[in-house]
């Protein structure tokens, strides 16, 4: 018996309408499959496949190359430590060893992901490292399935984990109010909370703060504004081999 059941087909078909060529929603649909069992499964690529008529393979290949499709099962909650250059030497590196060695989870050294817990029971954590969050001027930073938790250190980003393994969800510093991956992965897919209340938490849920506005601001309170181009400034010439 599939683990997709009418409920999922039912989805999937809901998905599939909403696109002029279904094999256009193959990205959705991957993030279906993935609220189902926490992660892309080679069941889960072959009902992709079936559903959108594309061969495994066509599927397989978009599946590895996003790094949002998880091809080994996901804890609860998914953390993604960004070790990019800025947040790294503001400390990223040491956050995501930190929190490897607070979980115990193998010392792998090209390891991007390690889960402590039970995949996909309650407090079961992932934590991978992120090649980039944007958000350079909160660095450094981390996420919870997506959500922003801002000017981490490696004590706040152990005590963050420890609350997730308690069972308790942490307010993120900006997005919507934290839930759970495959929570995320459906709603990633399209489908939303029908409690009105729920949906708008999320919906309101803050985005900006005022490190991201700094510039806007002063720029505003200092009547700053960038020059207009003039209407005869010359546009730049290409040649036949189209460099300029």
């Amino acid at each position: 018996m599939s683990v997709f059941g009418p409920d999922i087909v039912d989805k999937a078909r809901q998905i599939i309408a909403r696109y002029p060529e279904s094999r256009s929603a193959l990205l959705p649909m991957l993030h279906l499959v993935q609220s189902v069992q926490g992660y892309v499964s080679r069941a889960g690529i072959e009902f992709c496949a079936a559903q959108l008529d594309l061969a495994t393979a066509e599927v397989s290949a978009v599946a590895t190359f996003y790094t949002m499709y998880k091809r080994r099962p996901c804890g609860e909650h998914l953390v993604s430590v960004c070790t990019n250059t800025m947040c790294a030497m503001l400390g990223g590196d040491e956050i995501f060893a930190k929190l490897r060695e607070h979980l115990g989870t193998p010392k792998k050294p090209l390891a991007n992901e390690d889960t402590a817990g039970r995949p996909g029971e309650p407090g079961s954590v992932t934590i991978e490292h992120a090649e980039c969050l944007a958000a350079c001027d909160f660095g450094p930073v981390l996420q919870v399935n997506y959500e922003f938790y801002d000017n981490q250190t490696p004590e706040s980003a152990v005590a963050l984990v420890d609350a997730l393994r308690r069972g308790e969800k942490p307010a993120p510093t900006r997005g919507a109010p934290l839930t759970d991956w495959r929570t995320v992965s459906l709603e990633l897919a399209g489908f939303y909370p029908e409690d009105e209340d729920v949906f708008r938490s999320q919906v309101d849920g803050p985005s900006a703060a005022g490190e991201t506005l700094r510039g806007a601001q002063l720029a505003q309170d200092r009547g700053w504004t960038a020059p207009t181009m003039p209407d005869d400034a010359p546009l730049p010439s290409v040649d036949k081999t189209g460099a300029k």
